[in-house]
């Protein structure tokens, strides 16, 4: 089942601080690469997972060559959803220590 990109990106944006512009242009690139990896799984699906290339009389089948850019992707959005998880996680630990961070401390 794939997850609407609006609900996503109102899901991403819920999680971090939306004053920080610096996470919002990271939730805006992790939208963008889950459209692109979308994109990129339906033109596999639709012309198949491995292609025929003819060079004169040779003829060989060979993995698509968007499969390749598919995991370039895949580990893209991964780095930048932990990213993302981490400065979520950073927040909520500062909010349990009232506000405050580790080098506050003396």
């Amino acid at each position: 089942m794939a997850v609407s990109m609006p609900v996503l990106k109102k899901q991403l944006l819920e999680r971090i601080d939306t004053s920080d512009m610096v996470q919002v242009e990271k939730v805006e690139r992790y939208i963008d690469l889950v459209k692109s990896f979308r994109k990129i799984t339906k033109i596999v699906s639709s012309e198949g997972e491995s292609i025929t290339t003819e060079n004169g009389a040779q003829k060989f089948t060979k993995a698509h060559p968007l499969i390749s850019e598919r995991n370039k992707l895949n580990a893209q959005i991964i780095a930048l959803g932990k990213d993302i998880e981490v400065h979520v996680e950073r927040k909520a630990n500062n909010l349990d220590q009232g506000g405050y961070s580790d080098s506050d401390l003396i």
